[in-house]
């Protein structure tokens, strides 16, 4: 099985989706993507997989975003996408990409929704939040 996510180490809704990915009993493939942001084409074929506007995509929190004004409507997709090309922090994360679907997991939990596999045992958040019980139930 495949599972990739597009993580950043720094975020703790990201290591709290790679926890949940690898509860499940997955090993995913990361991409760190600060470091290896992808590419125009598979940024654009994300977006539209995950069936959301561009605009819903973009980070606003410890980004360029008000600097480059990017709240103003008159941006265009291409042109956003542009931005998140230049600047790979503006993309916001986790993005997961499973069998089921692909997905911005934004809360974490969000993940369980598009994993093939069930959870095999308890789980919190790193704010110590339970997510999952012992019997691999969701919490909340």
């Amino acid at each position: 099985m495949s599972i990739r996510i597009y993580h950043n180490p720094a975020c703790g809704t990201s290591r709290n989706v790679l926890a949940l990915i690898r509860n499940s009993g997955e090993e995913p493939e990361i991409v760190d993507y600060l470091k290896t942001p992808p590419d125009r084409d598979t940024l654009v074929d994300l977006i539209g997989q995950m069936g959301i506007p561009v605009r819903a995509l973009l980070r606003q929190k410890g980004t360029p975003y008000d600097e480059l004004g990017l709240g103003d409507a008159k941006w265009t997709d291409d042109e956003l996408v542009d931005f998140m090309m230049q600047h790979p922090i503006l993309i916001n994360r986790p993005i997961v990409v499973t069998p089921l679907a692909v997905k911005l997991c934004r809360p974490s939990e969000a993940v369980l929704d598009i994993l093939p596999n069930p959870q095999q045992g308890p789980i919190a958040k790193e704010d110590g939040t339970p997510l999952i019980d012992a019997s691999g139930k969701r919490v909340a």
